[in-house]
């Protein structure tokens, strides 16, 4: 148990140690950097060698060539080869290098690898004393090779003849020098730059990302009092401004819903104060000195009817709240719409039948996705709403229509999951009783907000069209308010079908 615990630790700590943007960008720079250079590096250096020893095997060739054609014009197969001989060959060949500028050494042997001559004379002298210039020949014959001779490198080839053995070398340790020389400023070269890119990098990462300081000091300072305040995002670079805008985006759904949330707070401890207050000063009265069975009874009905309302009022808090959680799986079902407003429209049209404004259904009602209780309340909510808001002998007229996804008119579209997706819009619309414009008309999904709060003919606590759009939305709809020349009144629900 304690091991488990050590590793889970262990494992929290190094997630918590991950590295940072700018860290990460400077170290896959620098790694791929470093390949580069490396690659790089192998690249030139190979190139100098190989030009090098392009140059050394010319040379080699080119007085090898050259030897060989006196080797010809000295041989005379009748007399012995003799030491003046090769001195002479070798000293041939030694001005023609000399006229060449290359500091070209030369041995001259019998078959049996006996020295005879060299070229300068003092280089045999400084020969090692395992040196065989027979063995040389047995192992590359006339292929150029590399040899170190007391610690100096050449470049040589042996050229044979019927009576000797012609060793030519070339010394390289000038070449070998430069390119020490040459890798290790190549190499203080590419490091160099490998700094100055990694630095570059790391400028302008740090220097990029500057603005995002802008947005966290934003954040830090956001208060009640500065919700207003917004990133101006024509001075972020084009990659940083969606950033930008989804913060201004946030901030002021932010501010909405806090300014909702207040008068939301607002209103709701005046409707409740108000029951409250009312049950308190009658309780008051009543106890201020004995009262006959009757009032009592009369007093129990009011405070009946006080406690009603505030249950309603809680009531469709509770709902409110159930709804913003959304929809379980176990409340969805396939709810018949056309039975469902056809059982309301039965029981409102006795309602406003008082005041002449009657029902008229038409369009195809299909079934949709939903729970039947909630979306009773819905429709409830609107017709309640539309006979208070409507004008005596008017007809409140309730169409629907199959839209699809892609159908650019009130249907909800940011909700939708697929463009296969069928949508019923059904539609109230009825003509008014008094001018409503359209803020006003938007105003009324807020909580406990009345347009007409003097009229008595209605007695509600404002919450029933909050609780309409709580419910919309739990169902992935949309309902929308649309005011028509001030006169007339229209409610557009989106429902997803079944």
């Amino acid at each position: 148990m304690r091991t488990e615990t050590i590793l889970n630790s262990m494992n929290h700590t190094l997630r918590n140690r991950r590295w940072s943007l700018l860290w990460r960008t400077i170290s896959l720079l620098t790694v791929f950097v470093i390949i580069s250079q490396v690659i790089i590096y192998a690249w030139v250096q190979r190139s100098v060698s190989g030009h090098f020893e392009q140059m050394d095997s010319e040379i080699i060739t080119h007085a090898a060539f050259n030897l060989r054609k006196r080797m010809v014009s000295v041989n005379e197969p009748i007399e012995p080869f003799t030491v003046s001989k090769s001195q002479s060959l070798i000293d041939d060949n030694h001005l023609h290098s000399s006229w060449l500028d290359y500091d070209l050494k030369t041995l001259v042997a019998d078959k049996k690898g006996k020295l005879l001559s060299s070229d300068p004379s003092s280089f045999i002298h400084n020969l090692p004393a395992d040196f065989s210039l027979l063995s040389l020949w047995q192992e590359h014959h006339d292929q150029q090779f590399m040899i170190k001779i007391n610690n100096r490198h050449y470049r040589a080839i042996i050229i044979p003849n019927q009576e000797i053995l012609a060793f030519i070398a070339l010394p390289t340790n000038v070449h070998h020098q430069y390119l020490i020389q040459f890798n290790r400023q190549l190499s203080l070269i590419l490091t160099a730059i490998t700094l100055l890119l990694v630095s570059v990098a790391a400028l302008s990462v740090y220097w990029g990302f500057a603005p995002l300081s802008t947005i966290v000091q934003k954040m830090k300072g956001i208060n009640l009092q500065r919700l207003d305040e917004r990133v101006a995002v024509d001075d972020m670079p084009l990659e940083l401004r969606p950033l930008a805008e989804s913060y201004n985006s946030m901030m002021v759904k932010l501010e909405s819903n806090f300014e909702s949330l207040s008068r939301f707070s607002d209103n709701i401890a005046h409707e409740l104060r108000t029951p409250i207050a009312t049950l308190s000063t009658q309780t008051q009265v009543m106890l201020n000195k004995p009262r006959a069975g009757d009032e009592y009874i009369e007093q129990l009905h009011h405070q009946h009817d006080t406690l009603e309302q505030l249950s309603a009022m809680i009531n469709n808090m509770l709902l409110l709240a159930k709804t913003q959680k959304g929809l379980s799986d176990s409340q969805i079902s396939h709810v018949d719409t056309d039975s469902l407003i056809t059982k309301l429209v039965d029981y409102y049209e006795m309602i406003a039948e008082d005041r002449g404004i009657t029902f008229e259904k038409s369009g195809k009602f299909e079934r949709v996705l939903g729970d039947e209780g909630l979306l009773q309340r819905l429709f409830a909510n609107l017709m309640s709403n539309a006979i208070y808001y409507a004008a005596s002998n008017s007809t409140i007229m309730i169409s629907a229509t199959v839209l699809t996804s892609s159908t650019s008119l009130n249907a909800p579209k940011d909700d939708i999951q697929s463009p296969e997706q069928l949508w019923l819009r059904i539609t109230m619309t009825n003509r008014l009783d008094k001018p409503l414009n359209q803020i006003e008309a938007d105003k009324l999904f807020e909580r406990f907000y009345r347009h007409d709060k003097t009229s008595h003919k209605y007695a509600g606590t404002g919450l029933g069209l909050s609780i309409v759009q709580a419910i919309a939305n739990a169902h992935k709809g949309k309902v929308s308010i649309t005011i028509k020349d001030e006169c007339f009144f229209e409610v557009t629900v989106g429902l997803l079908m079944a």
